[in-house]
């Protein structure tokens, strides 16, 4: 009982701090029903009996939130929330995770300020007398061409099926990228198309090894960025035509349009232009020269291409098609290559290194060169087969050593190696002319009678190619008629070391033994030495040295090289040429060289035919050019009946006619003999040894 004014008596349950069921949180779980008689217990409490039922607390609010979604289905919208939630943070994740690769393969590349478009590398454009163009060689094999002197057509082209919004873009072109990656999935177009632009291209090309991965397609985006950020889009065009590979091992344009159609780029027609940029695509298989229906299926799919962006219209488009079923024209690798492998390898002897574009002069006459070519691969064609030979070369100069033509081989293309300038044969009976000048200075005359019978001299036995002898015969007779026994007598009586002084006198290079058999022209000689050594009988005595390259210049005309008239000077008096002229005539009027006539023209020259008819050859002479044939088999295997005197007389009567157009007639040098005057001999000094081409060249350059 409770005093008024009092303390209030202490509870029991002051401290108490236990949850009765009603303070539990609802929805916790089952609720417990309370025992039985729990109320009654309350209800008789007599501290309690004044007070208030106790209300039930009320349910928290987590309680009421679970409460109310029990059994309540999530809307559209809520889902549509949390599913942009979650992809907003994957793409926070992703982007994040791009940065990271982007940075990692951006930091193996050099930095930003160092990133430089790399010169190109030089190119070395080979021209005939007249400018018409030969060859581009050099590593790219083309020449560079500015985007403003092509026709507006040609890089059109380019961006319409390369690149059509390669003008919008800014280096990469995201459009691009998921247009070819639908492509690939649906199998348009049957094969991988790649979506990087022109611009990641130039990127790949001028930075990037060919490799294909993540990493590199990477590095690839960030040096296009840098490309847009540094070059103008003309720039970048341009830069692209003058290095993408073309096929044929040729980069650039210019120099793939004179190898596919003899012309440079500047000049290529719309079907032309349309050709060259589907080729961009493979190369090898729409090459027009080899595969020339594919190359005009996909030129008209370039066409239009370009008619659909509104380049060129469709009627334009129709026009410049070219029909798949007419073979594209297109130029074929001639023997003009030949001259172009030749002047690439002396590149180094004139100038040093090439580090720069170059323009070289030669000195070939381009009508001549063709001429000379279509001649050869008539003459193989006509009687190769029959007469078991398949090959042939060429050579034609001035009389001061200016080639005017060279031919290596019948077919360039089938065959690079030029048996014009690199390939050493017998020259066999042409080699004697070396022989008689040498006897000749030694007190021979052409009217000399020396005997051709069989004879042995130290275990070797020479004998006439037609088994027949003619006794006591005068030297111009044995030299018309070609006698092996009088060279081989002559050779013998003079030394063999005085035949190989004067051939090397007269412009002969090549090693030589002094052996006796070398009257009969058993060591091997090009056909280029072997023609330039006779120049000295066309001219008078002059000896020469063959060369090809007019002048130097770099693409700017500034002058790195000019050729000057040089030589070992007079190699042999004007009478022993006069009597040489007068002996080598007779060899073409009433010897083995009747069938290389010249109407109106006085010539002289000498064939020779080596062993079993494996080599033959026959180099003659006006006073204004000397031509050398050869015709054989590259494996060395006989020929049916086929000597100097047959086909390469035949074949260069009908070259020497055409060069010979338009020139005024000219007579062959001839001189007086004088009596030799009376030195006296001397046991302590030795006689003097004339210059050769060795002497002088090692004169010039400081050779040993």
């Amino acid at each position: 009982m409770r005093t008024t004014g009092g303390p209030a008596p202490p509870r029991d349950d002051f401290m108490d701090l236990r949850l009765t069921q009603d303070d539990r949180i609802a929805g916790a779980g089952k609720r417990r029903k309370p025992r039985r008689g729990a109320a009654k217990t309350k209800a008789s409490d007599p501290g309690r009996a004044s007070a208030k039922p106790a209300k039930k607390p009320a349910a928290s609010a987590l309680s009421r939130r679970k409460s109310g979604r029990k059994g309540e289905k999530p809307t559209i919208g809520r889902l549509l929330l949390r599913l942009f939630y979650w992809s907003a943070i994957l793409a926070v994740w992703a982007g994040i995770g791009v940065v990271g690769v982007v940075v990692y393969y951006g930091m193996q590349l050099p930095a930003a300020d160092t990133w430089a478009v790399p010169e190109r590398e030089p190119n070395i454009r080979i021209t005939a007398a007249d400018g018409q163009l030969i060859s581009d060689r050099g590593k790219m094999g083309s020449e560079a061409v500015s985007i403003d002197e092509l026709p507006y057509y040609v890089p059109e082209a380019v961006i319409a099926i390369e690149d059509e919004r390669f003008m919008s873009h800014w280096g990469v072109d995201p459009i691009g990228i998921v247009g070819a990656a639908i492509d690939n999935v649906m199998g348009e177009y049957g094969y991988l198309r790649g979506g990087s632009t022109l611009t990641q291209q130039v990127a790949k090309n001028l930075f990037l090894t060919p490799d294909q991965h993540i990493g590199r397609k990477i590095q690839e985006a960030l040096l296009a960025l840098w490309l847009e950020q540094n070059y103008s889009k003309d720039q970048i065009l341009e830069l692209y035509l003058n290095r993408v590979y073309f096929g044929a091992g040729i980069h650039g344009i210019d120099g793939a349009s004179q190898r596919y159609f003899g012309k440079s780029a500047r000049n290529l027609s719309l079907g032309e232009a349309a050709i060259m940029a589907g080729l961009l695509q493979a190369p090898s298989r729409l090459s027009p020269d080899r595969h020339p229906e594919a190359a005009a299926k996909r030129a008209r799919v370039v066409l239009n291409q370009m008619a659909k962006l509104g380049y060129i219209s469709d009627q334009e488009a129709a026009a410049a098609a070219i029909d798949p079923d007419r073979r594209v024209r297109t130029r074929v690798a001639g023997a003009e290559f030949y001259v172009a492998d030749w002047v690439e390898t002396l590149m180094q002897a004139y100038i040093g290194e090439v580090s720069e574009d170059v323009v070289v002069t030669t000195t070939i006459d381009w009508d001549l060169q063709k001429h000379a070519e279509f001649l050869l691969k008539e003459v193989v064609a006509a009687h190769g087969a029959e007469s078991r030979f398949s090959q042939g070369a060429i050579v034609a100069m001035n009389t001061d050593g200016a080639v005017r033509a060279v031919v290596g081989g019948v077919d360039y293309q089938q065959s690079q190696f030029n048996r014009a300038v690199t390939a050493r044969r017998q020259p066999g009976s042409a080699f004697k002319p070396f022989v008689y000048v040498t006897a000749l200075e030694h007190g021979y005359t052409p009217d000399s009678v020396v005997e051709d019978a069989p004879f042995t001299y130290k275990g070797w036995s020479p004998e006439n190619y037609t088994g027949r002898y003619a006794g006591p015969v005068r030297l111009r007779d044995a030299l018309a008629n070609s006698l092996n026994t009088v060279s081989a007598r002559l050779a013998v009586d003079v030394g063999p070391q005085a035949v190989v002084d004067t051939a090397l006198r007269f412009g002969i290079s090549s090693a030589l033994l002094a052996v006796p058999s070398i009257a009969l022209g058993t060591q091997e000689v090009s056909l280029l030495e072997l023609t330039a050594a006779y120049a000295p009988f066309a001219n008078g005595g002059e000896g020469v040295i063959a060369h090809v390259i007019t002048r130097i210049e770099t693409a700017d005309g500034e002058l790195l090289y000019a050729n000057l008239p040089r030589g070992p000077g007079q190699v042999a008096s004007p009478e022993v040429i006069g009597e040489m002229n007068d002996m080598l005539s007779g060899a073409v009027s009433v010897g083995t060289a009747k069938k290389a006539s010249l109407p109106g023209w006085p010539i002289a020259g000498k064939t020779g035919t080596t062993q079993s008819n494996r080599d033959a050859v026959f180099v003659g002479y006006s006073a204004r050019m000397v031509t050398g044939i050869w015709l054989g088999n590259d494996d060395d295997t006989p020929m049916k009946g086929v000597g100097g005197g047959s086909y390469p007389a035949e074949l260069w009567s009908a070259f020497m006619q055409r060069a010979h157009e338009g020139l005024s007639v000219a007579d062959l040098p001839r001189g007086t003999r004088t009596p030799p005057a009376e030195v006296p001999a001397t046991n302590d000094q030795p006689e003097a040894r004339p210059r050769t081409l060795v002497d002088l060249f090692n004169e010039i350059f400081g050779g040993g």
